[in-house]
């Protein structure tokens, strides 16, 4: 995992790191991952209309790259855009917990092994925009991060049956962490902008309101904690009701979704809602059941680990599997310093 600071406006920060790839002999059209097809092409021409109505910037910092690279915007268009619509290859589990003393969001980033190296920590303090810290397998878009307001969102992907002219799962993280301060207000948006792909959204905020949205491009549902519980878990399948018809198909590889789900739902369970940092690192190690125990020699892993302590406002990462690597705190991101007093009283309002 590498480190980048975006700064100035959306297309500065972006022609800057374009340019600086560019300058140490790296073009991303040329990695091997970067595929470009007819049909992406097409599906993500599509999308254009929706980004210019909803978040115009992330084109200009598109663009910004592009020149930078001096490469295809409509090359990066399509690769950006067309992501998570057509292929199913990233699996990992997200949980936020509540309780009078702690509220705290924890996510593993499962993927392979082979890009390790290119996974980026990135900071943002862009014009027009909230500062947030996130993570991510590619750039531009965010898998998950917490940003100057304590709003913590990470995703986590769903196999794609349908998909749609919209936002796709890491360019809605992104514009969540980038323009929302609230759980309550990223909802909201995620109710209105056109969606792509098919996801579950995570999200916490300093008021410990927790939600998991499992959407796609035709239906979203806000899930609350169950009764009794101050707790959300996700992996990589829909739960709800509605999203019965979109659930993964029986033969899709999903990295143990259903036990990575169950193992983190009854280890919060069997606390009692009462909660500590220490059930977060050790849920996301593995310690309560099968979480991050890959076999390395599959190309597989858990290619980084996050807990953000919204309470506390602090930062804690593990650069590979949290099941080998300790969890240290990054110092680096400011967040706002707001009341405590009004921003940590749970907000009982329904979504």
């Amino acid at each position: 995992m590498y480190h980048v600071r975006f700064k100035n406006t959306h297309y500065q920060a972006g022609f800057h790191w374009g340019e600086m790839l560019r300058k140490h002999g790296n073009f991303i059209h040329k990695q091997h991952t970067f595929q470009i097809t007819e049909e992406r092409k097409k599906f993500a021409m599509q999308c254009l209309p929706v980004y210019e109505k909803y978040y115009p910037e992330v084109l200009e910092e598109i663009k910004g790259i592009a020149d930078g690279q001096q490469s295809s915007y409509e090359d990066l268009c399509t690769f950006l855009l067309s992501m998570y619509c057509f292929e199913f290859s990233n699996h990992c589990t997200c949980f936020a917990f509540r309780d009078q003393e702690h509220i705290v969001f924890g996510r593993n980033s499962d993927f392979l092994t082979e890009l390790e190296k290119l996974y980026m920590n990135c900071l943002y303090q862009l014009d027009g925009g909230y500062s947030f810290q996130g993570n991510t397998t590619a750039f531009v878009q965010m898998e998950d991060g917490i940003n100057e307001y304590g709003l913590a969102v990470g995703l986590t992907f769903v196999y794609p049956k349908v998909h749609k002219a919209g936002l796709n799962a890491g360019m809605l993280v992104r514009y969540v962490l980038e323009k929302c301060r609230t759980t309550e207000e990223a909802s909201a948006f995620l109710h209105e902008v056109p969606i792509a792909s098919q996801q579950i959204i995570t999200i916490a905020d300093a008021l410990g309101n927790i939600a998991v949205v499992e959407c796609n491009p035709y239906v979203t549902e806000v899930i609350l904690p169950k009764k009794g519980e101050e707790f959300v878990v996700t992996a990589n399948d829909y739960n709800s009701e509605k999203m019965i018809p979109y659930k993964n198909c029986e033969e899709i590889d999903d990295w143990n979704s259903a036990e990575r789900y169950k193992v983190a739902y009854q280890a919060l369970k069997a606390q009692g809602n009462h909660f500590s940092l220490k059930c977060a690192e050790d849920i996301l190690s593995g310690k309560h059941g099968f979480m991050c125990q890959y076999d390395r020699k599959t190309g597989a892993d858990t290619v980084w680990s996050v807990i953000y302590d919204i309470r506390e406002q602090k930062i804690y990462r593990v650069e590979g599997n949290p099941a080998r690597k300790r969890f240290k705190e990054d110092k680096r991101f400011c967040f706002r310093d707001i009341s405590k007093n009004r921003l940590y009283a749970f907000r009982k309002k329904e979504l």
